[in-house]
Order: structure tokens, then C-alpha cells, then sequence
């Protein structure tokens, strides 16, 4: 009798969670989206567009954002799940099918061997907006990192991701309808270069020494961390604008957030797989992704295009781990002047957990790697900015007043001071043809 009291048990919970479900969705009108097994909601799911562009994530109680049906076909992605894609808007919660990443066993061969080093492969979609214009990319990068668990190693290594081979594809478009493609863009609004790897982080004393649980930290109004396990496998969603605590897990923007930009939304999902002890590190991540919206990017981005003029960043990317190896510093300090070629990530190694390419990221692919790039550079205008102040021939008595000025530091306060002269110039020559075209709407800037 008491396993068949089991077998019933878990049918009427297994049922009542899917009644609670579909009640919970009857009663506030937004569909769910959950995890096909166990029937429980997703945080920080990301929703595409037709188009292959982010529209939204859903929220901590797996809500799907509010989207237009001219939006659908939606594509929902999820790192360490299949992406679906729901053609017409839906009546039910969206479930979501496992993917599961499966990387090699490392050991260590000898003591000497104490730097980490990891090679992954990043796919990052990111649009900068205006009220106008807007640019949206497509990159997929080649990176490494080179992590040292002993503090006592005289080697820093990096825990950001250094880019070995890197692939952009830009398309531009405006109010007028003007849209062109390129693989370059003056204006760097990435934010992968950023997010790196975190430290090691203690289990909650819920999760630890158990096989199955659920634990959420909660922030000053929402979740701020929710900790799931399954057995070995641990998955983190991170709501970081939660809790200031939350910064601890991405360490490496902390400039960014002491300089007031305005973080609009930061959420990240961690995958961890072969957890043995009571605490998660670099050694057992497998995938993590995060979504990030700022008002702005960065110090002096305004130059975009006009100078008062707000404009907005928004990121989604997706981290994929392809190896790791512990191997001693001679070797991390080789690898670190090496070339790609050498460090053999001269090549893109696509995981087979990475999705297909949306088909409009494949047309603009295509579009990108038609262009004529001779062609372009032929009708271009040289710059005569980039040519160079013109060389001066100095006496000995000249060469002797420059290493004067150098060693007693006037040189550099010179140089500080001619910077912001020009940086001023230059603002206030943007604010002046900002002033042209509020008056003069069919003039643009050259």
C-alpha cells in the first residue's frame, strides 16, 4: 500500500500544480513559461521578435512580457534549454525542454598545474537606440579565461573573457526607413567584454548535502538569487539590480555602477554541473547568459549621434564553456603571448547546444559578407585627423627641454589639459549642429 500511496501522491501534486498553473494564468490574463518536467516557471527566459530581436524577458514568476501579434513568430531562449518557437500568441503556459551540456572530466597530472584555464564561445545580440535611429549586432567571439583558485600563485590571470576570434555583423536603420549593414561600427556598445567569470560562491545550507531542492534569496522588493538543484547540477537565476549584494557576482562592473549609469534591467542564469562539495567555482560551470538594458554605455557614448539625446542599450548573450584544463603558470604566461593560432582558438567551435541562427541573422550575415570592402575603402575620404602632426626637427637643446618637461611631469598636465580643450570643442560643436537640426529637421549630420 505505500507505494501505490506514493504513486497517488505524486499524481495529485503533479496535478494540482498544473491546475494551479492554468488558474494562475486564467486570473491575471499572462501566459507562463515553464520548465517541461517539473512544471515550474523560468525567470529571465528572453523573447524574440519575427526579426530575431529581443522584445523582453520574462519576470521572476516566469511572465512572458507583453508583445504585439504582429511580433509572433516568438522565440523563446533559455541557456540549458531547447529554444521553442510560438507562432500565433498562446493559450497555455510555454514549457521548455532541458538541454544538457555534457563537458569532459579534468584531473590534475601535477602540483605545478594550478592555473584554470577555460576557452568558451560567446554569442551576444545587442541594439543601441534613439529616438531615431537604431543599430542592432550580431557578434560570436572565440574567448579564454585563465582563473587561479590558489591566491598564494604569483600569476593574476583574467576572469573577464579575452577575445581571441571575434565576427560582428551591424545593421542600421532610422525613422526614414535608411537601412544598411556593416561589419564595422564606430561606437563600442558591447557589454560581453564586461561580464566574466565569478568567483566561488558557498551553497545555501538549504541545498547543501541534499540531492533536490529549491532555495530564493529574496532583495528589497523581488528575488535576488533563486538556487535550484537537481542532484549534481545546480542552476542560479540572478536578479542583480535586486540587491546590492548582488553586485558580488559581477565584479568586474563595479566602475560602471560607481559611475551612475543607469542599469535598467541585469539578469543572469549561471548552469553548474559535477557539484560534489558546498560551494560552486569556475571548475563547474558549464553555460550562463545574461540580459542587460542601460540608459546609456559608458563614458562620452553621447557622440552616437547627438549630444542631449538619450539613447539605450539593451544585450543579450549567451556563454558557452567548451573546455578546462589545469595547467602550470610557464604555460598560462605562453599562452598569454601566444596568437590564437597558437592557442589553437584560431577557429570558431560551435558547441552542439547552441542554437540554430534566427533566419534574419542569417540574412544579415549574408547581406555583410557581400559587401566589397575595397569598394568602400576607395570611396571613402581620407581623414586627416588620423595623419599625424607633422614632425619638427629639434637641437640638442630641444631634445633636452622635452626630457626636462617629461621627467618633471609637465608634459603629461599639457597633454590633460589640450585633451579636454578639444573633448569641450567637440561637445559644443555637436550641441550646435544638434541646434541645427531640432530647427531644420531635413538637415542631418554629415
Amino acid at each position: 500500500m505505500i507505494p501505490h500511496f506514493r504513486v497517488t501522491l505524486a499524481v495529485c501534486l503533479c496535478c494540482f500544480s498544473l491546475i494551479s498553473l492554468a488558474q494562475h494564468e486564467a486570473a491575471d490574463g499572462v501566459i507562463s513559461v515553464a520548465d517541461s518536467i517539473t512544471r515550474s516557471a523560468l525567470a529571465g527566459v528572453s523573447v524574440f521578435d519575427r526579426n530575431g530581436t529581443l522584445v523582453g524577458i520574462c519576470d521572476s514568476r516566469g511572465r512572458m512580457p507583453y508583445v504585439s501579434e504582429t511580433s509572433y513568430p516568438l522565440t523563446f531562449r533559455c541557456i540549458g534549454y531547447k529554444e521553442k518557437t510560438v507562432r500565433r500568441p498562446p493559450t497555455s503556459a510555454i514549457l521548455l525542454s532541458e538541454s544538457l551540456t555534457e563537458l569532459p572530466e579534468f584531473k590534475f597530472i601535477s602540483r605545478r598545474q594550478k592555473v584554470l584555464y577555460i576557452p568558451a564561445y560567446i554569442r551576444e545580440y545587442s541594439t543601441l537606440s534613439t529616438y531615431t535611429d537604431t543599430v542592432y549586432m550580431f557578434r560570436e567571439k572565440m574567448v579564454d579565461f585563465m582563473i587561479v583558485p590558489d591566491k598564494s600563485v604569483r600569476y593574476r590571470g583574467w576572469s573577464v573573457p579575452r577575445t581571441n576570434k571575434s565576427r560582428s555583423y551591424y545593421r542600421f536603420s532610422n525613422a526614414d526607413g535608411l537601412d544598411s549593414v556593416s561589419d564595422k561600427c564606430n561606437n563600442h556598445f558591447t557589454w560581453s567584454d564586461w561580464v566574466g567569470l565569478t568567483s566561488v560562491h558557498p551553497l545555501p545550507p538549504e541545498l547543501a548535502g541534499v540531492t533536490t531542492g529549491t532555495q530564493t534569496v529574496m532583495g528589497r522588493y523581488s528575488p535576488s538569487e533563486t538556487w535550484n538543484r537537481e542532484n549534481d547540477r545546480i542552476t542560479i537565476d540572478l536578479d542583480i539590480l535586486a540587491e546590492n549584494s548582488g553586485r558580488r557576482w559581477v565584479p568586474t562592473l563595479s566602475a560602471f555602477f560607481k559611475d551612475n549609469l543607469d542599469f535598467e534591467c541585469f539578469r543572469m542564469k549561471l548552469l553548474y554541473d559535477n557539484i560534489v562539495n558546498d560551494s560552486i567555482s569556475p571548475e563547474n560551470l558549464t553555460a550562463y547568459s545574461y540580459n542587460l538594458e542601460t540608459r546609456g554605455r559608458g563614458h562620452k557614448m553621447f557622440m552616437f549621434h547627438k549630444v542631449d539625446e538619450p539613447f539605450f542599450v539593451s544585450t543579450y548573450a549567451e556563454v558557452y564553456i567548451l573546455d578546462k584544463e589545469y595547467i602550470s603558470v610557464k604555460e598560462a604566461k605562453k599562452r598569454e603571448r601566444s596568437n590564437p593560432e597558437i592557442a589553437g582558438m584560431a577557429d570558431f567551435d560551435i558547441p552542439s547546444t547552441a542554437p540554430a541562427l534566427h533566419s534574419s541573422v542569417i540574412e544579415l550575415i549574408g547581406r555583410v559578407n557581400s559587401i566589397n570592402n575595397n569598394e568602400v575603402r576607395a570611396a571613402l575620404a581620407p581623414d586627416r585627423k588620423l595623419v599625424g602632426i607633422e614632425f619638427k626637427k629639434m637641437n640638442f637643446g630641444g631634445r633636452l627641454l622635452q626630457l626636462l618637461k617629461a621627467g618633471t611631469g609637465l608634459d603629461g598636465i599639457r597633454g590633460a589639459r589640450k585633451v579636454n580643450k578639444k573633448w569641450k570643442e567637440l561637445k559644443q560643436k555637436r550641441k550646435a549642429e544638434n541646434q541645427i537640426i531640432r530647427f531644420n529637421p531635413e538637415t542631418s549630420l554629415p
